[in-house]
């Protein structure tokens, strides 16, 4: 077995030979697990499940890579009852004893993160950077909660007290039955966050991951069974909408995280609560916007700017899809960007100079023409603007696209598209690029360039946006995370931390009780 070179979002631009050899070593492993059938797993045995669907890849549509077999109602109801029956003895497992097999997980995580790596590419296009970093990513997610854990002693503080005898003090414990809908893009960071946050904390846990993305989320809650997690800790319910809806339904389900849309994200807080508020953690996307001021570098803020509107082909809720531009910058700009677009590679994501892989499905090939349609009809196609099959697998494949001229009010700048495709426009003040930043109900990343400290101060202050970077040639909107960075959405885009969480996310998974005793 070749040695394994570790990558995560902080070195993701990493080229080590040992990395490559690694990952080919994965591809070789993850090619015997295609065809098998993924079940439910429920109270630690997994279940027949609903009507078989094929899952395909969406580098080469041709290729089968597992039957899932979803969740019934039956299965959700079943799953609810047995976390319910489990999560006494969970939270009342002593929380050090908790975290050793959380952490014995994310080494197993790591452990596997080749194999998982290729899975995760073979399902959902990312490429081999992007992939290895995912995986690597959930493993430190879930050491990092564990590690806040021990640093707040379990969150069990004294408190001041009033009387002699008396002695109080703050607890935080779990709520109960915890579940976690996940998403494609990050089909096991956006899985394994939430769900080692919500064990960590001392909940059971239901997880229903995007129909796409199934295969490498149980391939997840395979290492959690694996050390030993306790039957009716953890349940998986694979599907696509039903058994969403049903958990979401669920009258026994004591909180919830969401990653998704921002319709549905808002369908689920207001259906999640009905006797009662309880706890959703929600990522509703981001509509996210770059700033380039007159005094940037230019070459850095197209470095930054390629790599957020196109890294995982622009599927990101953090990626760039507008761009402002101080109009005496503008066209130095955009010829910038425009040549690092066309540069980038777009194949199969298995090969190794793959830069972007395919779109998800046909659905977002559909949003992308629909877009590029737009564009031409109101603006300029500076490049790109294609759907690619030459020379291609059968699968979802589009040109990275940049476009121009449009007006600044046009649905292109407001729509959340998930497709490789920015929107460039020039402003002639900062005071309006902060305007039209800041005019959209999503509020979850922005960027800024600029070589000016008070330009930047202003930016930091005038943004509405729960993370920011500035002259950020690595990603102008995405992917710091150096092992584990706070982030979390303003507006529309969300109530969360979400799995990036920083030092106060895991707290969300808890509930606070105050305890006063008299001796």
């Amino acid at each position: 077995m070749t040695a394994r070179f570790r990558v995560t979002y902080a070195t993701l631009s990493a080229d080590n030979e040992d990395l490559h050899a690694g990952y080919e070593d994965g591809v070789t492993l993850a090619r015997t697990w295609l065809g098998a059938t993924v079940h439910p797993h429920v109270d630690g045995a997994p279940r027949q499940g609903a009507a078989p669907v094929d899952l395909r890849s969406p580098n080469d549509t041709t290729l089968r890579l597992a039957t899932v077999r979803a969740a019934s109602a039956q299965d959700v109801d079943d799953a609810v009852r047995a976390a319910r029956q489990a999560a006494p003895a969970w939270a009342a497992t002593p929380w050090p004893d908790r975290l050793v097999l959380l952490r014995r997980a994310a080494d197993l995580i790591s452990a596997r993160s080749n194999e998982l790596a290729a899975l995760m590419t073979m399902e959902v296009g990312k490429n081999r950077l992007e992939a290895l970093g995912d995986v690597e990513e959930s493993a430190d997610l879930i050491r990092y909660y564990c590690d806040q854990f021990e640093l707040n002693d379990g969150f069990d503080r004294p408190m001041a007290t009033i009387a002699p005898r008396e002695s109080t003090r703050s607890v935080l414990r779990p709520h109960g039955v915890w579940a976690v809908i996940s998403p494609f893009n990050f089909p096991m960071a956006l899985a394994a966050g939430p769900v080692g946050a919500a064990l960590a904390a001392g909940n059971t846990v239901l997880l229903k991951p995007s129909l796409q993305g199934t295969y490498t989320a149980w391939k997840f809650f395979e290492c959690l069974l694996d050390v030993g997690l306790p039957p009716g800790v953890a349940h998986f319910l694979p599907g696509d909408d039903g058994p969403g809806r049903a958990i979401v339904a669920h009258d026994g389900v004591d909180g919830l995280t969401f990653t998704g849309s921002y319709e549905t994200g808002m369908s689920v807080i207001g259906a999640f609560s009905r006797s009662y508020p309880k706890p959703v953690i929600c990522e509703m996307g981001g509509k996210n916007a770059t700033i380039v001021s007159a005094r940037a570098d230019l070459d850095r803020a197209a470095d930054g700017v390629a790599r957020s509107a196109f890294g995982l082909s622009g599927q990101k809720c953090s990626a760039c899809s507008r761009v402002y531009v101080a109009r005496e910058a503008h066209d130095a700009f955009l010829d910038r960007l425009a040549a690092r677009a066309s540069a980038l590679v777009v194949g199969d994501p298995l090969l190794r100079d793959t830069y972007l892989g395919p779109v998800i499905d046909a659905a977002a090939v559909a949003r992308f023409e629909d877009a590029v349609a737009r564009a031409r009809a109101h603006g300029r196609i500076v490049t790109g603007g294609e759907v690619l099959r030459d020379g291609l697998p059968d699968g979802h494949y589009v040109a990275p696209t940049v476009v121009a001229d449009l007006p600044a009010d046009d649905e292109l700048f407001r729509r959340e598209l998930f497709v490789p495709f920015v929107a460039v426009a020039a402003v002639d003040s900062l005071d309006e690029a902060y305007a039209l930043a800041n005019a959209t109900p999503l509020g979850l990343t922005a960027g800024f360039f600029s070589t000016d400290d008070a330009e930047v101060t202003e930016f930091l202050d005038r943004i509405q946006a729960g993370v920011v970077y500035v002259n950020r040639p690595a990603g102008a909107t995405t992917g710091a995370w150096p092992g584990v960075q706070p982030f979390g959405g303003w507006k529309g885009s969300g109530n969360t931390g979400k799995a990036g969480g920083g030092p106060y996310y895991v707290q969300q998974f808890l509930r606070e009780q105050s305890q006063t005793v008299v001796s």
